[in-house]
């Protein structure tokens, strides 16, 4: 049933209405043009809107309609491949409907109501079903099955269920008390969906970047953090993690970025090529644009319509990775509405309820049984765009607070061209102990001391840098100079990595591996040629040592990397070290 009242007070997305009696949550459509809003505080007979949409020129003593229901996702075939607004309009469609600049008043479906899918039922007439049970599967993309379930609030026993070309609200199966079930349904942003149990995350995510996975792995259903001053390198990592993640779903969000960096990632994704399948990586994501000219409110809703349908698809049992960029630009979103409601605010004009908020969205990644009996996962990797690089202001400290991963990026690393810009001695992940069983069956069981060595030898090399600084590296003993080099190398062949190279963008965890033990091959074996009391001259001009440098571009990995460790030894043999 829908109630009428009408606009009492207009402050910027911000929009007070009066003659109804909203509950909390409940979308409004605003004035004439009937804009989307949500209602967010209410006192006594007045309640207060934030619109997701432009306002300008829409004035007091215009019509409020009450929809009764809270601001809610379609959940079905269609959703990947689509490229969204912040409260779920399809955004070729909006094109298609009014060109290039959206205007306001403007809805349409999250997903394609024309759209015919071959439904194939998995249940039967007189199955007993409970929220969460899979009663068919439509093959979504090629590489992805969609698989329909019963809604978590129904549960009843199936009177009617047939396979068949069907769109998505049309009724596929019927229960004995009449509830019809569609291939669609509608889920409130703001509520987490249900789960049986949360599980501890044991697996790593699978990047290809080697300073993530050989120095600071984030688990599967594990939360991270990529915090950098502006021009250090967030938005590609971020691309990096969507392309090359071990994930069976990518949602993306782009949560107030910059319009030309979003059409990067609109113009690039349906491009790419997905490494698992050779099929475009597009058929296995989900994009959510919110570039930083939309209105700021719908900013705000932006992240917890991917958080939606990233759980939707992690109850069919599915591995998904959601990339949000950036959580500043939501939290100065919300920042901007509260200061229009004229709350009390917190540290830096941020609202009280600013940790509460990012804890709510982390806490909603993990790993998980789902309600179908599946086990997926949500790995969240939020961006933080701090102003000025500035760590200690409050996004990126209470970020840091909910978050497991800390991957710094570093504006003097970007400025030495040295990518990803990620400061390996500021950075950490609390995952490190609980992933070492995993590397230690499936990558070596030398890879956890190979990386505990790489990182005492770095931090070496920082304590070294300061004394260099002050009387230069010809000072050093000749012992800590091999570790300088030895440290050059660590940073040079194995933490730099170039994401526009065809082979060097990704590399597996075998690759990693060999590489990083080849680095400590050297090591080695210069160490014990300088204490045989060969001179430091002859062991730094060794050819395979720059040879090595080139190996991590090779298509042929391997062969180019015995030739070098072949000709390392010789040389190695021929200085009398071994």
């Amino acid at each position: 049933m829908e109630m009428k009242g009408e606009i009492y007070r207009v402050a910027g997305p911000v929009v007070t209405i009066m003659g109804i009696k909203p509950k909390m949550y409940d979308v409004v459509h605003v004035g004439h043009e009937g804009l989307m809003g949500e209602v967010i505080r209410i006192k006594g007979d007045k309640a207060t809107v934030q619109v997701y949409e432009d306002t300008s020129g829409v004035k007091p003593g215009e019509p409020v309609v009450n929809t009764g229901m809270s601001l809610s996702v379609e959940l079905g075939p269609g959703l990947l491949e689509s490229i969204y607004d912040g409260i779920q309009r399809p955004l070729k469609v909006l094109q298609e409907q009014m060109g290039d600049f959206i205007q306001r008043g403007v809805t349409a479906d999250g997903l394609d109501r024309e759209r015919v899918w071959e439904f194939k039922a998995v249940a039967s007439s007189g199955d007993v079903v409970e929220g969460g049970d899979v009663i068919g599967v439509v093959q979504e993309t090629m590489n992805v099955e969609h698989k329909i379930m019963v809604p978590p609030t129904v549960s009843g026993t199936i009177k009617d269920i047939k396979s068949g070309n069907f769109k998505v609200d049309d009724t596929v199966c019927t229960l004995e008390d009449g509830t019809e079930l569609s291939m669609v349904q509608k889920w409130p942003v703001r509520l987490p969906r249900p789960v049986t149990k949360k599980l501890m995350p044991t697996k790593p995510l699978i990047t290809g970047q080697r300073i993530l996975d050989g120095l600071f792995p984030v688990a599967k259903g594990g939360t991270a953090a990529i915090p950098g001053p502006f021009g250090s390198g967030k938005t590609v990592t971020q691309q990096q993690l969507a392309k090359w993640s071990d994930t069976d779903i990518v949602v993306y969000i782009g949560c107030g970025e910059r319009g030309n960096e979003m059409a990067d990632v609109l113009n690039e994704f349906p491009e790419l090529q997905d490494p698992k399948t050779g099929r475009p990586l597009m058929e296995r994501t989900v994009l959510i644009a919110n570039t930083s000219n939309m209105p700021v409110a719908a900013r705000e809703a932006s992240v917890y319509t991917g958080i939606t349908i990233a759980e939707y698809y992690r109850d069919m049992g599915y591995d998904v990775s959601l990339m949000a960029d950036s959580t500043s630009r939501w939290a100065e979103a919300m920042r901007e509405i509260s200061s229009r409601l004229e709350e009390m605010p917190g540290e830096e004009g941020y609202p009280a309820y600013l940790s509460a908020r990012l804890s709510e969205f982390y806490e909603r990644a993990g790993c998980v049984h789902a309600l179908s009996g599946e086990e997926g996962s949500i790995t969240v990797i939020g961006a933080v765009s701090p102003p000025g690089g500035d760590f200690s202001e409050p996004v990126t400290q209470n970020t840091l607070r909910i978050v497991k991963v800390f991957w710094a990026l570093d504006a003097k690393l970007a400025q030495r061209r040295h990518f990803p810009s990620i400061n390996w001695l500021t950075s950490y992940s609390l995952y490190t102990e609980g992933l070492s069983d995993w590397f230690g069956e499936n990558v070596s069981p030398e890879w956890v001391s190979l990386r505990n060595n790489a990182m005492d030898m770095l931090q070496q090399e920082s304590e070294l840098q300061e004394i260099v600084q002050l009387v230069g590296s010809d000072a050093l003993p000749e012992d800590q100079q091999l570790i300088l080099e030895i440290c050059r190398m660590l940073r040079e062949y194995f933490l730099q990595q170039n994401a526009f190279h065809p082979v060097d963008t990704y590399c597996s965890f075998d690759k990693q591996y060999k590489l990083l033990k080849a680095i400590s091959t050297y090591g080695e074996k210069a160490i014990a040629a300088l204490e045989s009391g060969n001179p430091m001259s002859e062991i730094l001009a060794i050819e395979s040592k720059d040879d090595l440098a080139k190996v991590k571009f090779e298509e042929d990995f391997e062969s180019a990397l015995n030739e070098v460790l072949a000709k390392m030894d010789k040389e190695f043999a021929q200085l009398g070290g071994n």
